[in-house]
């Protein structure tokens, strides 16, 4: 075997293997090629007709792509024109929605709908109903002021009566036994010997 015949690229399937450069090219099939079993022509075209639109169809290929092209560098263009004039894409949004909003303001709908939100505002119906809706809000803030009261007067109640005097002393007397005199202020003497027990009753 031939040496320059063999493959030398250990990756292909054919590695080692004489290959026959005896085959040309030109007996590949062409895909889109007249004649290839896996396009047959349309019915009613013929293969005249269907070259000349091969044909054109390049043709509005290229077109496409030297449009794509022109329309690309217009953009640039265009962009470098207003990074000189100092607009920014903020800058140009907001002029979008500023004049967005002034077309929606003289639009008809909108107009047509102000006329109508102020009719609303001067008919009886509306007047009736915020009557109505400020009484309940009245009535409502005097509710919860009386319902305030009632809980503040329940809990001043609750603490002068017997049974919460008696919890609060009891608390006194075990905060003093475990802080001690210094959660009162007081200041401790070395001579301070109160007796302590060691379960107190509860």
């Amino acid at each position: 075997m031939d040496p320059a015949s063999q493959d030398i690229n250990l990756n292909s399937p054919n590695k080692g293997l004489g290959v026959d450069h005896s085959d040309s090219l030109s007996d590949v099939p062409v895909e889109g090629a007249v004649g290839n079993s896996a396009n047959p022509l349309p019915p009613g075209l013929t293969e005249e007709e269907a070259e000349e639109l091969r044909i054109e169809l390049t043709k509005v290929e290229e077109e496409i792509n030297t449009l794509r092209q022109v329309l690309s560098a217009k953009e640039r263009h265009a962009t470098e024109l207003k990074r000189k004039l100092g607009l920014s894409p903020l800058n140009e949004l907001r002029q979008n929605l500023t004049k967005s909003w002034q077309d929606v303001q003289t639009s008809n709908a909108y107009l047509s709908a102000s006329a109508t939100l102020d009719d609303i505002t001067r008919s009886e119906a509306y007047k009736k109903t915020q009557e109505t809706l400020s009484q309940a809000g009245q009535k409502t803030s005097a509710a919860l002021t009386t319902v305030g009261t009632a809980i503040s007067r329940k809990l001043g109640d609750m603490r002068n009566s017997p049974t919460f005097k008696s919890f609060e002393d009891k608390m006194g007397n075990l905060k003093y036994k475990v802080v001690g005199p210094r959660g009162n202020g007081e200041a401790v003497t070395p001579t301070d010997t109160t007796p302590t027990q060691e379960n107190p009753p509860f």
